[in-house]
């Protein structure tokens, strides 16, 4: 009998050993986590495995600067038990190779190494989720603005940074696997748009990720290889997917950050990752993502998004809005033909505190909890050096300032059901309205309620009284007036214009007609694009790029209806990497030119506008206005916007 307990002990014990193993552990259960009077939540039809991710690099810096999480039931608890009972099945976490300097100062953002990584997913691997470890190779952050190579290997030649590359992934899986951590994927590079590590060259940049490939198949041969990009927008998928085949790199999943302020639509998205396992067989997800479920600040650091950010704004910014965007992104991929699952990007990266800038900056440098602290100058003196500071995206946490969770934190759960409660309005869509100066000003009587569902719904609005004689007295202009819809706050953006004779002037149409494109050339890209970010005003401007030389030479051109008078012509342009230039601007009568004026390139959103005064159109003359660019072009070639082209009575 005795012999029997001492067995049945032993195996008591192989399976107690088996469930601390890197399998993980229980995922709680929580009903509050799973239920929702107040969030709408459409049902999708998620495939087995999908990926519900979550990015919480900062995690460990914010807990050090005394941020407290909590759960449904308002009790203190541990963040990642938080997010496994809302549905996360798997942890996203950046690693930096070394980000401190000599005297041992964090450069901010976590200042997340190898042992912060460690250290996140013991927790992650408690809770039954999966990690995927993100190396940046850089010691700090790595995007498409910059790669920078770490600076213990600086001076490295190409087979040296190889070679130690190999060594770091492969030391840095070791820690992990050692401590049982149940990592799933491993992500070889961030937001590697033509470059990595200090290199720029595909070949070199191939072989750096061969080496990473090498190491994670040699310690974590389950876990998946994946590769990073990011603007979808750019239609350079096909390109970057090219170059890896090319050069034969092993690895499983395309992964894209998709944030849809600047990358475009879900249906673009959709089209560059299917191309990609339509080519090669590869599986595809979002790596990145998020949504502000406010236009407020909370930590006196500026925010990357926020209400006057300029940017595209196609949810309300509330926490149905921020649930309503991931959902539908959710759903975007499984649209996709071998979409694996969404990350959102720094899930709980709130405040650390709501008194002062000065408070919060104290944490922020000694605990790394901002997005960069004063130390990182030594490493990027150009950027973090000069704008180190707090969170930029606590407004796109789904946690409020206070470390509860959001609502929107349950849509993680509510997806595999649905939860289709009754319709109602949830913001207010803003209104804009373009008149001429010169006629009464008339505002409308409706507005758009965006409802829960993230449909739309007219709505009565009262608007605050508007002085129209102090109005015009302030000139052609913007104005911003307020009101009230369905007891929501409403906002109009009147801009008063001078009368223009030009039809679909600043393309907000969304064609091209009737202006004319003559393409002199072989311009690669030159059409009317959507990207608010990218135009003078509206959501719309006509776009041209090429990479090859002397591959942008066109004109642009509109014939007007206009009366015999004098006129004024006025046009916008931004763009870079021009080389030679001949721009310019020019007013035709009958076929003619009578005028014209240079105009240049000076880089991204720097507008470059003139005028062309005084043309004087006769009884039976034809005028037609337009622009002349015939670029070189540089590096990756030409690129540029043109706007908002006027022509006015004069």
């Amino acid at each position: 009998m005795r012999r029997i307990v001492v067995f049945l002990l032993a195996v008591l014990m192989i399976i107690t050993l088996a469930g601390c193993s890197g399998s993980g552990g229980k995922v709680p259960e929580n009903p509050m986590a799973k239920s929702s009077d107040t969030l709408y939540v459409k049902k999708l039809n998620l495939p087995e495995g999908f990926i519900k991710g979550a990015d919480v690099s900062s995690v460990l810096a914010l807990e050090a600067s005394g941020v407290k999480f909590y759960g449904y039931d308002g009790n203190e608890t541990d963040i990642f038990q938080t997010l496994a009972e809302s549905g996360i099945n798997y942890i996203r976490v950046r690693v930096w190779n070394d980000p401190y300097d000599a005297n041992g100062n964090g450069y901010g953002g976590g200042n997340n190494d190898i042992r912060a990584a460690l250290e996140i997913g013991k927790r992650v691997t408690k809770y039954g989720m999966k990690l995927l470890v993100d190396f940046h190779y850089s010691d700090f952050w790595a995007d498409p603005g910059k790669q920078m190579v770490p600076k213990a290997w600086d001076k490295m030649d190409i087979d040296e940074k190889t070679e130690a590359l190999y060594q770091y992934t492969k030391d840095s899986l070791s820690e992990l696997k050692k401590a049982k951590v149940n990592v799933g994927m491993v992500q070889i590079g961030n937001e590697t748009n033509g470059a990595m590590c200090g290199e720029n060259t595909w070949f070199n940049i191939a072989k750096l990720m061969a080496a990473g490939s090498k190491a994670v198949r040699e310690v974590f041969p389950d876990a998946k290889v994946a590769v990073h990009f990011a603007n979808p927008e750019s239609g350079s998928y096909a390109n970057y997917a090219s170059k890896l085949a090319y050069y034969n790199l092993d690895y499983d999943v395309f992964a894209s950050s998709y944030y849809p302020y600047w990358h475009g639509t879900l249906e673009n998205l959709i089209a560059e990752l299917d191309n990609i396992t339509d080519t090669y067989g590869k599986e595809v997800m979002v790596a990145e993502t998020s949504y502000a479920f406010t236009a407020e600040d909370s930590d006196f650091n500026g925010n990357t998004i926020s209400g006057g950010s300029g940017i595209v704004k196609n949810y309300p910014f509330t926490v149905q809005g921020q649930a309503n965007c991931i959902i539908d992104t959710m759903e975007a991929v499984t649209k996709m033909k071998k979409g694996i699952g969404v990350f959102y990007w720094e899930i709980a990266w709130i405040t650390v505190g709501q008194n002062s800038w000065e408070e919060n900056s104290a944490l922020w440098e000694k605990y790394g909890s901002g997005w960069a602290s004063s130390y990182a100058r030594a490493y990027d003196p150009k950027d973090a050096g000069k704008y180190y500071g707090g969170s930029a995206v606590d407004n796109q946490a789904m946690f409020d300032a206070k470390g509860h969770p959001l609502e929107s934190l349950k849509l993680w759960n509510l997806v595999d059901t649905g939860n289709e409660i009754e319709k109602k309005p949830d913001a207010i869509a803003d209104t804009t309205v373009i008149q001429d100066i010169n006629d009464p000003i008339v505002l409308p009587d409706t507005v758009n309620a965006i409802m829960n569902d993230n449909s739309s719904s007219a709505v009565s609005v009262t608007w605050d009284p508007v002085n129209e004689e102090e109005l015009k007295k302030s000139g052609i202009g913007t104005y911003e007036i307020h009101g009230k819809a369905d007891g929501k706050d409403a906002v109009l953006y009147l801009n008063l214009i001078e009368y223009n004779y030009l039809q679909n002037y600043s393309f907000e149409d969304g064609t091209e007609a009737p202006w004319v494109l003559t393409d002199h050339s072989k311009c690669e890209q030159a059409y009317v694009e959507e990207k608010s970010t990218d135009s003078l005003t509206g959501n719309w401007h006509y776009h041209f790029w090429s990479p090859a030389k002397n591959s942008i030479n066109y004109d642009l051109t509109q014939t007007a209806e206009v009366k015999p008078g004098t006129y004024k012509f006025t046009i916008s342009i931004m763009g870079g990497d021009a080389g030679k230039t001949d721009i310019y601007m020019y007013a035709m009568i009958n076929g003619e030119i009578v005028d014209k004026k240079p105009l240049a390139l000076t880089g991204y959103n720097n507008w470059n506008s003139d005028t062309i005064h005084t043309i004087e159109v006769k009884e039976g003359d034809v005028l037609t206005v337009g622009i002349h660019v015939a670029c070189e072009g540089e590096g990756n070639g030409a690129w540029g916007k043109i706007d908002d082209a006027l022509l006015n009575s004069e």
